[in-house]
């Protein structure tokens, strides 16, 4: 009966997996879908197309799934009729979180990213009450990167990035400003290859140490917010 047992964890945790990939390829879709509908399905000339497609390629999408999204833009039905919304918010300890989701019904979406933040004893702000204390910048990281942390230093500055951190086990972060991100990122790209993360993020200016029980309850309301079907990112200032 062991083997047996062993059995169905192993296969549940595959299901998880596979169920958790799933949403993954479903927020990715909806990016380019919007993406798409926005600038034009051209990733040339559109630098959020560009930025969505490098993101369905770091997460090994399927062909099938991102021409799917694609053609979706053109449509009329209500699955592409999204649109960008942002919440700011506070957890326990006073931990800042801002939440990027992309929506077809705002109404219902801050109904359920309120009730999630007073599940875990946080509250949802009005819009700029969290992001003062937050930059929003680009970055990229890249593991084993040929030539090392020097070889993108070098070619990071040359391309007009802010910074490069090498953030060990052959892992390096750079990072841009807005205006600058989309090139820097083609720049690496045609020069690295896909970097296994890259997008627009919001990183704290400050952070909040937190007692072990409060830093669970906020891993377990980050946890829920990432999982809501129309969050696309979440950001906080937690300290580590």
């Amino acid at each position: 009966m062991a083997g047996h047992s062993q059995f169905k964890n192993i296969m549940y945790r595959k299901g998880a997996q596979d169920a958790k990939r799933a949403k993954t390829f479903a927020k990715i879709a909806r990016e380019i879908t919007v993406a798409a509908k926005l600038g034009g399905t051209d990733a040339t000339a559109n630098p959020r197309l560009r930025a969505a497609l490098s993101l369905a390629r770091e997460n090994n999408m399927p062909k099938d799934n991102v021409d799917r999204a694609i053609s979706k833009a053109h449509g009329n039905d209500d699955s592409s009729n999204f649109e960008d919304v942002r919440y700011e918010g506070y957890g326990p300890s006073g931990v800042a979180i801002i939440v990027e989701g992309l929506t077809d019904n705002r109404n219902r979406t801050a109904s359920e990213i309120r009730s999630i933040f007073t599940k875990y004893g946080g509250s949802l702000g009005e819009s700029g009450s969290v992001s003062f204390s937050f930059e929003r910048v680009g970055h990229l990281i890249y593991q084993n990167i040929s030539g090392g942390f020097d070889k993108a230093f070098e070619f990071a500055i040359d391309s007009g990035a802010d910074n490069v951190d090498d953030l060990g086990d052959g892992i390096v972060e750079v990072i841009t400003n807005v205006e600058a991100f989309s090139s820097v990122r083609d720049d690496f790209v045609k020069k690295f290859g896909d970097p296994i993360e890259s997008g627009l993020i919001w990183i704290p200016k400050n952070y909040i140490n937190c007692s072990e029980s409060a830093k669970e309850t906020l891993v377990k309301l980050i946890e829920t917010l990432e999982d809501n079907d129309d969050v696309q990112k979440v950001f906080h200032n937690i300290e580590e």
